[in-house]
């Protein structure tokens, strides 16, 4: 997959010179003007690595740093700030701001090639992340559950995943299978932004499988939310002919045609306020199978564990 560049430059002529170097070593490359089309661009294009002039009309380089830290949806992207002063000062400014390394103007090409290398090479090994998605990944997932679980307060398991995507991925192909799981992990994380803001972790499982970890409060609310939004987003992953007609079909181990439906969205949810959790796999394992009885119904569902009194209870 290639990495998304973001490079932000008042000055027309070094963004050209910046974006021409790195297209060159192939990297997608956008460009942004000011601070505020910058931080514009970085919610849409999520950037896995974000050049910033330091001097700029409107806001400067430290305040777009500020922002994209402060934004859970770009808080671990990487950031190289560029500046024409060579002053120490402000050259720890740059990094205490947030950013992962700085360079001076003016600047060697083959310098800034190996800068965003070495950047993007560090951030893959410090960050568990998705290579596709960009969300935490498993080892990341597994930290956030020790550590809530750890500090004792209640908190939901929502473990999430697509009915009938491995008919769609065998139906429009890998790529736009990987296409679809990028549009439902940003649907997820918007959705659990809004709901949740900084309260809600979003990890990525594998495959079609996500998890969100969130106050007890907010789980029911959320799931009604994701719901809605996988509603909205499933039918532009789709052939205007499929949406028509409702339905996929691919041929089965028999060589006869089959119906699949399109895309939904199962989810089962653990609580720990109804039973207590003393590692990981418990709560997960719950999850799992509380999943696994969301599917059982047609179209998008979830579950809530309530076997401490009346039993699982499924909601569409």
């Amino acid at each position: 997959m290639t990495d998304r560049l973001l490079v932000v430059d008042d000055d027309p002529d070094i963004a050209r010179f910046i974006e021409v170097n790195l297209r060159t070593h192939g990297f997608e490359v956008h460009l942004a003007s000011d601070g505020v089309e910058a931080l514009e661009k970085a919610q849409e294009i999520r950037p896995d690595l974000v050049l910033v002039d330091v001097m700029m009309p409107r806001m400067d380089g430290f305040q777009v740093v500020d922002h994209l830290r402060s934004d859970p949806r770009t808080a671990n992207t990487s950031i190289i700030m560029l500046t024409a002063k060579a002053l120490t000062a402000d050259k720890v400014l740059g990094i205490t701001a947030g950013a992962d390394d700085y360079i001076i103007k003016p600047f060697d090409p083959v310098e800034l090639v190996a800068r965003v290398k070495g950047t993007l090479r560090r951030a893959r090994e410090m960050r568990a992340i998705s290579p596709l998605t960009g969300l935490p990944g498993n080892a990341r997932i597994h930290d956030e559950l020790l550590s809530r679980i750890a500090a004792g307060e209640p908190f939901a398991l929502l473990y999430a995943d697509l009915d009938n995507f491995k008919a769609y991925n065998d139906h429009y192909g890998f790529l736009r299978g990987d296409d679809a799981l990028r549009a439902v992990a940003r649907c997820v994380q918007d959705t659990a932004l809004k709901i949740g803001g900084h309260r809600a972790f979003v990890g990525h499982l594998g495959g079609d499988d996500f998890v969100l970890i969130t106050p007890v409060d907010i789980a029911e609310e959320l799931c009604k939310a994701m719901l809605a939004e996988c509603h909205n987003v499933v039918p532009g992953l789709y052939d205007p002919e499929d949406i028509e007609r409702g339905y996929i079909e691919l041929e089965n181990r028999q060589g006869k045609q089959e119906r699949f439906p399109l895309l939904a969205m199962s989810i089962g949810v653990a609580t720990s306020d109804r039973r207590g959790y003393s590692h990981p796999g418990e709560v997960v394992s719950v999850a799992t199978e509380l999943k696994e009885f969301a599917k059982r119904t047609e179209g998008s569902t979830f579950v809530f564990d309530r076997r401490s009194d009346a039993g699982p209870q499924a909601k569409p």
